[in-house]
């Protein structure tokens, strides 16, 4: 059990830590969830303050739509859904989902926004090349 628990921290570290390698001091938060439950694996303390009165689960909720558009997406459009981003006054959120084959688990953070934008594409790759270090489990939220 001790091993499967450092895997899962060891996970969970990795991950946040592309996304910080791709923000620096733009991130904002990092939060994962599947559909029933979510986990937050960082908040930035200035932030931290201003998600206390959000309601996160239905924040959480909202981004589980993901589920149903991405299969949207895939039935409808010749090439593969990837990832989205949403623009808000101040900064930016990206979400993607990790998979291994039929499964996934959604996973989203916030970066300020910044002049000339960033290349979310690449912080794309550099999560799939995370997820591949890892067994899928040791990313399904607690």
């Amino acid at each position: 059990m001790g091993d499967e628990e450092d895997d899962r921290r060891e996970a969970k570290r990795a991950l946040v830590e592309a996304f910080s390698t791709f923000g620096s001091d733009a991130l904002r938060d990092v939060w994962l969830f599947d559909q029933r439950t979510h986990e937050r694996l960082y908040v930035r303390d200035d932030v931290a303050e201003k998600v206390t009165d959000l309601d996160v689960p239905r924040f959480v909720d909202n981004e589980r739509y993901g589920y149903v558009t991405r299969d949207t997406y895939s039935d409808l459009y010749y090439a593969d859904y990837n990832y989205t981003v949403r623009g808000f006054d101040g900064f930016e959120q990206f979400r993607t989902f990790l998979s291994e084959e039929d499964r996934r688990v959604g996973v989203f953070g916030s970066f300020d926004r910044r002049e000339g934008g960033y290349d979310f594409g690449a912080l794309n790759d550099e999560l799939a090349a995370v997820v591949a270090d890892y067994s899928f489990e040791a990313f399904v939220p607690e």
